[in-house]
């Protein structure tokens, strides 16, 4: 019998912002707490603070430790939170690099929410078109709620939550139906093990 922490699922925020005052980060931040709240374990990768190298074939691991435990950490969920600022119409460097350093071990079957941020007024939805073609090509099951949130620097109050109630219901949306995909991706895993 499972015990009440191994029935809960395990989410994880990969956050593609290098900023230290960085939106995204923030808009992870409040997923991941209405995650919590919806009885997941959460935990946020923020690679400000990792020693990743850049991905090509035949780094030293050794030297990388860094990588095999991002690897392991997004194994051990059940569900993710692909965060990035939109950089030049697509996600951010560090975000790609960070998928990169990983493959279908680490990705296939796990549910996955996007979560875009942009500067402009359009909001990110370009970034968001090209995750959900790299989380199809990872074999996730990518859900439909997804979150674009535009004119990042006016987009939270002092508190840090959103100015805007649309977009904080959007993204309650997307964090409920993560946690409810994240059981079912375990689920199926479990199954197909």
């Amino acid at each position: 019998m499972q015990s009440e922490t191994e029935k809960q699922p395990r989410i994880v925020a990969l956050c593609g912002s290098l900023g230290s005052d960085s939106a995204t980060r923030r808009a992870c931040e409040l997923a991941l707490e209405i995650a919590r709240e919806e009885g997941a374990i959460t935990e946020l990768i923020d690679l400000r603070t990792w020693k990743l190298p850049f991905a090509a074939s035949g780094f030293d691991k050794d030297e990388w430790p860094d990588v095999e435990r991002l690897n392991t950490l997004i194994r051990s969920s059940d569900g993710l939170i692909w965060a990035t600022p939109e950089y030049h119409g697509s996600y951010s460097g560090s975000f790609k690099n960070a998928l990169d350093l990983g493959s279908f071990p680490e990705y296939k079957g796990r549910a996955v929410a996007l979560l875009g941020v942009a500067g402009g007024a359009i909001g990110a939805t370009q970034s968001l078109s090209h995750l959900r073609g790299v989380a199809r090509t990872l074999h996730t099951i990518c859900i439909n709620e997804q979150v674009s949130i535009a004119n990042s620097s006016s987009a939270f109050d002092a508190e840090g939550q959103f100015n805007d109630p649309k977009l904080a219901a959007g993204l309650r949306h997307m964090a409920v139906q993560l946690v409810r995909w994240s059981k079912i991706a375990r689920t199926l895993r479990q199954e197909l093990a």
